[in-house]
């Protein structure tokens, strides 16, 4: 693919993520507002106020505003990375999220390390011994799939922290190797589902390329299995394998919410059940939008990664 080419699709993709995000943050602002249920609530901690008291929240917060300046004075925040201001917790909603990304970001790195490396070995072995391997391989990619966060983060927790007591039970730990040890049972629960996705999707992509004429011919002249695998199956194969990797790992992202309250993480995910039963609607619109721009960046850099590692897959043109 010549350069000039390649860089205008660049671009073009650039542009495309970036109005996806501007019109996912009308969605975002005009979801919540019809949200059932009053802000003022929360804000009035309980307490009874009279009319002028209630309206002058109404103003100090903006939430008098209409749908129109309302969005506008939102997203002219956004560009300047001003969030708002948390309803409960009266301080800015970037200091909120930035506080807690570290535990959620090294989170969803760890599970979804544990994912690639685990589903792609059992694709690979499963496809390439076939017979019994394989028929196990898709039996627990089949119940992985199947198994909901909230039943991994339960199990994990019972059998390996309270019968065993192998792992502690909640909290994110203090130092770097006390921290990867408090998250290994968060990690895990994350990365089962996404583990039973690639190994799925894996097995297929392998199986394929064993399949292809130039795989049979390099057989059939003496080349070693192992060089085989290594030059034409593994990198053939890594364009739907990728594509896979990317959409999981903004979707790990979503898992938070559930993982980080089960194991008592004070992560983005909890951060975002906390705010959303206290109708904390900054927060949630904050957190919202950097899932949602997460999910277009992380996908956009599969797309233009994609071509550079296989040159089949043109740009602008259709992923394997």
């Amino acid at each position: 693919m010549k350069a000039r080419t390649l860089s205008v699709w660049a671009a073009r993709r650039a542009l495309g993520a970036a109005l996806t995000v501007l019109v996912a943050t009308v969605v975002v602002y005009g979801a919540l507002r019809l949200v059932p249920g009053d802000p003022v609530v929360a804000l009035s901690a309980g307490r009874r106020l009279t009319p002028e008291q209630i309206e002058a929240l109404r103003h100090r917060h903006g939430l008098d505003r209409g749908f129109l300046q309302g969005y506008l004075s939102w997203i002219g925040g956004v560009l300047r990375l001003d969030l708002g201001t948390s309803l409960n917790y009266q301080t800015s909603v970037m200091s909120l999220i930035t506080g807690r990304l570290g535990v959620s970001g090294l989170l969803i790195l760890y599970s979804a390390t544990l994912a690639a490396a685990l589903g792609t070995a059992v694709a690979l072995v499963s496809a390439v011994r076939g017979g019994v391997a394989d028929r196990i391989a898709s039996v627990l990619a089949a119940a992985a799939t199947a198994t909901p966060t909230f039943v991994a983060s339960i199990a994990l927790l019972a059998l390996f922290s309270i019968g065993l007591g192998w792992f502690p039970a909640t909290g994110a730990g203090t130092g770097p190797a006390d921290r990867l040890w408090h998250l290994t049972l968060p990690a895990v629960a994350m990365a089962i589902a996404a583990f039973g996705v690639l190994a799925r999707v894996g097995n297929a992509a392998f199986a394929e390329q064993l399949g292809r004429e130039h795989v049979v011919a390099a057989r059939s002249r003496g080349v070693g299995t192992a060089a085989v695998i290594r030059r034409h199956v593994v990198r053939n194969a890594l364009a739907p394998l990728l594509t896979v990797v990317g959409v999981l790992v903004a979707s790990l992202f979503v898992g938070t919410a559930v993982v980080e309250t089960a194991f008592g993480l004070d992560g983005v995910g909890s951060l975002l059940v906390t705010s959303v039963s206290r109708r904390d609607f900054p927060v949630v619109q904050g957190i919202a939008l950097i899932g949602i721009a997460l999910f277009v960046v992380v996908n956009t850099l599969v797309d233009l990664v994609l071509p550079l590692i296989d040159p089949r897959v043109t740009a602008g043109g259709p992923r394997r």
